[in-house]
């Protein structure tokens, strides 16, 4: 039950992010890379930037890691996958911590 709600408030909180970028970037849209580093370097917005990938993180987690139980059947195979996933989402974490520190500092 825990992972169905992380799902679903994952994908609501996405939902919401994308929508309010999109308002966001209709009514007034960056126009120069620096103004997109200042949009992106404010706090409140690199803040709500981290949430929107962890929660993509953790939406892609529980949706891959349960297609991985449902359809890998033998345990080494299993566990192999899931942690090559893992890790990737791990990385791609780290990524995007790195992107947005740069753009802070």
């Amino acid at each position: 039950m825990r992972a169905w709600l992380a799902q679903r408030l994952s994908a609501l909180y996405m939902l919401v992010f994308v929508v309010l970028l999109l308002i966001r970037l209709l009514l007034d849209p960056p126009g120069t890379y620096e103004a997109w580093r200042d949009w992106v370097a404010r706090p409140a917005i690199g803040v709500a930037i981290l949430v929107f990938f962890g929660a993509l993180i953790v939406h892609a987690w529980i949706g891959l890691r349960d297609v991985i139980l449902d359809y890998v059947r033998p345990a080494a195979v299993h566990a192999t996958v899931l942690s090559l996933l893992g890790f990737a989402l791990l990385a791609l974490g780290a990524w995007v911590v790195g992107i947005l520190w740069r753009l802070v500092a």
